[in-house]
């Protein structure tokens, strides 16, 4: 990868060239390749070969076939090739905002805040700006799908906005749209999650219902339930349920279980301080969960521990996401080492002063977690999350050889415990190339700095007025 600059401007001029081409060969070669498929596990040296949008073959010598096809050549030596990421659930509207309150106190202090406060001032234009600042800052660390949680659908212009940020950007989105909190709005939703589908829904973008875990914080409409179950059948969708936490949550999901509303299309966020009786209804229905680590941490969210071990005892293996960037980081690696720092030290202090094993999770759990896992739990386990011949080429290339990462002794805990954003050198999504030589592509970023402060401003400026 350490190649001359000219050699390298070279081979992108080639890949945007045929980027329309979609029997287009693409072949990175000499890399450590994590393929998070139990089948190939880790090559210390090995290729893979791209097809259009989709991961052709994996191997450890691949150049016969690149040869044969006229690939694209990229020379991966010295870096991890891996899956791209997957964020379970992020409130992308808000990027904006980000550390406008990095010591929030507790749940509510982020609700009278943020979505009482900031939200309900939002224009479409800042829904955009904002949901498209997330997803380009998801790119940038390796992120290549994002489950946005669009829980600001005030009309039908926000959610337009909200979803063509997504395209525009070339993330692998899924919109999950909730009405918003509080405030006016057009009692479109979840009505409008149809005509969304039909005009946007696309390879690289699907579609599902969010909605809270009880009426709580925001009244009975956003409550999942029958109703909302219904509408997500009718759609052919799955519903992102957050706010799960607590005594009142617990119940619901007993409820949900005897309605019969509970499965893998369903899909449980954070799930902090629940019931056993709760966990053994997720269990056994194949529900699935959405951990937000450094949220139920730093928010003090319940027992504010994120709930990997209650997850791993009922036999679900847990998605992880960003959550809200007003009070949190915006990238995978530090809800990695968070989940993985937290589950750990937990385990080891509950057997301290015995003789007991303490059963600590893995990197490699974690990078599960990360990747396949949380395909899975957006359902899109068949399309990504794993370097598998087959599935959607979703990848990312980070530099092993940096000061931070050198030397390679570990390719999985050198992704998980020694890497950043900054060692993230390429990404591809759908075989496009959206991050290259450690800079985003088709970006202005000082039109963009602009937009944002701009859109910020506009934020600050009418809420302070109102």
């Amino acid at each position: 990868m350490y190649v001359e600059g000219a050699v390298r401007a070279g081979l992108l001029e080639r890949l945007r060239a045929s980027a329309g081409d979609r029997g287009r060969k693409v072949l990175l070669t000499g890399a450590t390749v994590v393929t998070m498929d139990p089948a190939s596990g880790v090559l210390d040296k090995g290729d893979v070969l791209i097809e259009g949008d989709r991961i052709a073959a994996v191997g450890a010598d691949l150049g016969a076939q690149g040869a044969e096809s006229g690939a694209v050549v990229i020379d991966a030596t010295g870096c991890i090739v891996a899956p791209g990421f997957v964020d379970t659930h992020r409130h992308a509207w808000e990027a904006q905002l980000r550390r406008i309150m990095p010591d929030v106190d507790d749940l509510a202090g982020y609700v009278t805040t943020t979505l009482l406060g900031y939200a309900p001032v939002y224009r479409p234009q800042d829904m955009y700006v904002g949901t498209r600042l997330a997803a380009l800052t998801a790119i940038d660390s390796g992120i290549t799908t994002m489950l946005d949680f669009s829980h600001n659908s005030r009309t039908a212009a926000h959610s337009d906005a909200a979803v063509r940020a997504l395209v525009d950007t070339g993330i692998r989105g899924v919109h999950a749209a909730m009405a918003p909190h509080f405030g006016d709005w057009d009692k479109q939703w979840p009505g409008d999650v149809a005509r969304l589908r039909k005009e946007y829904g696309s390879d690289l973008l699907s579609f599902r219902i969010a909605a809270l875990a009880t009426g709580e914080i925001a009244g009975p409409e956003r409550e999942f339930g029958p109703a909302l179950a219904a509408a997500a059948r009718e759609l052919g969708v799955g519903v992102s349920v957050d706010a799960v936490f607590g005594e009142a949550s617990s119940q619901a999901i007993l409820e949900w279980e005897r309605q019969g509303l509970l499965g893998p299309d369903l899909t449980l966020i954070h799930s902090t301080g629940l019931t056993r009786q709760a966990w053994r209804a997720i269990g056994e229905s194949g529900t699935t969960i959405a951990l937000a680590p450094t949220s139920d941490a730093q928010i003090g969210l319940e027992s504010a521990i994120p709930a990997v071990d209650e997850a791993l005892a009922v036999g679900v293996r847990p998605g992880l996401s960003i959550d809200v960037e007003v009070a949190l980081a915006s990238d995978m690696f530090t809800q990695m080492r968070a989940l993985h720092a937290i589950q750990r030290m937990r385990a080891v202090n509950a057997v301290y002063g015995t003789d007991a094993e303490p059963q600590r999770i893995s990197t490699v759990d974690v990078l599960d977690f990360a990747t396949v896992q949380g395909a899975r739990t957006n359902g899109l386990g068949d399309v990504t999350g794993s370097l598998t011949p087959g599935k959607q080429a979703d990848l990312l290339v980070v530099r092993a050889e940096d000061i931070n990462n050198m030397p390679l002794n570990d390719a999985v805990g050198t992704l998980v415990l020694g890497s950043d954003a900054r060692n993230v050198d390429t990404v591809f999504i759908a075989g496009q190339v959206r991050k290259w030589d450690g800079r985003l592509l088709d970006v202005d970023l000082a039109a963009l700095r602009d937009e944002v402060a701009a859109s910020r401003d506009h934020i600050l400026t009418t809420h302070a007025g109102a």
